[in-house]
């Protein structure tokens, strides 16, 4: 070999070297605090072959977290920021359901090593009250309440989680106030919220957030219009200063892992739920679920851009007719000046709580609402909520190990 080809081969194998060391550097800036520091970068120059500089990139890689020789603890350490927030086993958070999300499937995601939220959307203080009790008798294990942002009475629902103990509360269904943030905060409560972009997600941070949820429009009920692979491109990459949980469309563990690669701290998973015996749904609803295709979950209409919509992603029946016809007839009474705007809205989003305990709980699927996710197709049985889980840590471990010996040639 000539000294300008060995020359030609060292500049090479230098800007090979240089990219996997900036992967490598992209992906140790998401590293968690409780992980072992990576080693050492191997010196460019030392690289005498390409060969060789293969050959050293892989024992670095082989020295990270994700090439664990036990794919057990590889997903254990991936997901490590996620579960000592939570203070659970797994990273895997149950989606707050009207209706359903209620003691049994909270305590049954809790004791399945999960964490359990409460959705309290529908509840007066002293219901959610008996509901966190209620749980405390059926778990040992954390969990959380949901609590809607647009409550009536939120001042008095936070302050029966601070009263109640409450360790952690998602707010939902729109940006909370930074006194309200700061209420719980002050009473010890760790706070998520959800980040619909990223210039939100950095807002939250500064009112005091310690978590993030992304969710994309996958996700069943009420949906933004942006996917989860797209908030994930957008959000992970850039905030690494709380665990950020990802939700929308995460039915295996190939998922899963995909998002913890990219700097997820664990996911949220609200569909899936549903089929756990411990859910109270009703039989009919259920099967709807274990019947359904992913395309038979769609977003509803809306009709009239003065009153905003917020999409509803639900399977398609006569409910979704009727949702039509609910919204007509309260725009026609608005026209007439019976009603004023806010009430329009505020009939448009009642429609929603009726239609789906209609479904949920009456079992009228074919007039009520099926708000479902699109991993609905996902499912095609009844199980356990800790089976749930154990499937999809199981389902993660083997995606694992199939990844490795894909790298691995």
């Amino acid at each position: 070999m000539s000294s300008q080809e060995e020359n030609q081969n060292k500049n090479v194998n230098k800007n090979v070297s240089a990219k996997i060391v900036d992967k490598i550097k992209q992906i140790q800036s998401h590293s968690l605090p409780s992980l072992p520091s990576l080693p050492s970068l191997p010196s460019l120059p030392d690289f005498p072959t390409y060969e060789e500089c293969m050959r050293k990139s892989k024992e670095f890689w082989e020295s990270f977290t994700f090439f664990s020789k036990n794919n057990y603890e590889a997903l254990d350490r991936m997901w490590a920021r996620g579960k000592d927030f939570l203070g659970t086993k797994y990273a895997i958070m149950g989606g707050a359901m009207s209706w359903l999300s209620e003691r049994h499937l909270v305590s049954a995601i809790s004791n399945g090593g999960g964490f359990g939220i409460i959705a309290s959307g529908g509840m007066k203080p002293d219901i959610l009250r008996t509901e966190i009790q209620a749980v405390r008798m059926m778990t040992s294990k954390p969990f959380g309440v949901n609590v809607i942002t647009m409550h009536r009475q939120i001042d008095e629902m936070l302050d029966v989680c601070i009263e109640e103990e409450v360790t952690h509360i998602v707010f939902a269904g729109g940006v909370p106030t930074a006194p309200h943030i700061k209420k719980v905060k002050d009473a010890g409560i760790k706070v998520i919220c959800f980040a619909p972009t990223l210039a939100m997600a950095k807002r939250l941070i500064r009112l005091g957030t310690d978590a993030l949820l992304i969710e994309g429009s996958e996700s069943g009920g009420h949906i933004g219009p942006i996917s989860t692979l797209i908030l994930a491109q957008e959000i992970l990459p850039h905030i690494t200063e709380v665990p950020v949980f990802v939700a929308g469309g995460v039915g295996t563990g190939g998922a899963l892992v995909s998002f913890l690669e990219m700097g997820a701290a664990g996911c949220q998973i609200g569909s899936r739920f549903v089929c756990a015996t411990e859910c109270i749904a009703h039989p009919n609803f259920k099967k709807s679920f274990m019947r359904a295709n992913s395309r038979d979950a769609m977003p509803m209409i809306q009709i009239d851009p003065r009153f905003p919509v917020i999409s509803v992603r639900a399977l398609g029946n006569e409910g979704t007719k009727h949702f039509i016809a609910a919204q007509k007839e309260a725009i026609a009474r608005f026209e007439n000046g019976e009603i004023d705007a806010k009430t329009v809205q505020d009939e448009i989003e009642h429609f929603w709580v009726g239609a789906l305990k209609k479904a949920a709980i009456d079992g009228d699927v074919e007039n009520g609402s099926v708000m479902a996710g699109q991993s609905v197709g996902l499912i095609d049985k009844e199980q356990p909520a800790a089976e749930i889980i154990e499937n999809l840590v199981e389902d993660s471990v083997n995606e694992i190990s199939k990844r490795r010996k894909l790298l691995e040639g």
